[in-house]
């Protein structure tokens, strides 16, 4: 069973669907930000690309946290 974090989760979003299309947004944020992380670099602006792909690893890692929660509640959903 997985475990629900005590911070930052309201009442009514437990048990509730998850959005996907919040996990496609974000697959999108991230390719943005390594797309302007990528010309950071071609014009020599190293602060600002490392910037950019922090944001970028931040959208993806909840991408994924996004897709683990939709998995593990799938699989519940078949016992």
């Amino acid at each position: 069973m997985s475990s629900i974090p005590e911070q930052g989760v309201s009442p009514e979003q437990i048990g509730a669907p998850v959005d996907l299309s919040e996990a496609s947004r974000q697959l999108e944020l991230a390719a943005h930000d390594i797309a302007v992380a990528s010309t950071c670099i071609g014009l020599g602006n190293l602060n600002e690309a490392h910037t950019n792909v922090i944001t970028a690893r931040a959208a993806a890692d909840s991408a994924e946290e996004i897709l683990r929660v939709t998995l593990g509640s799938d699989m519940h959903a078949d016992i």
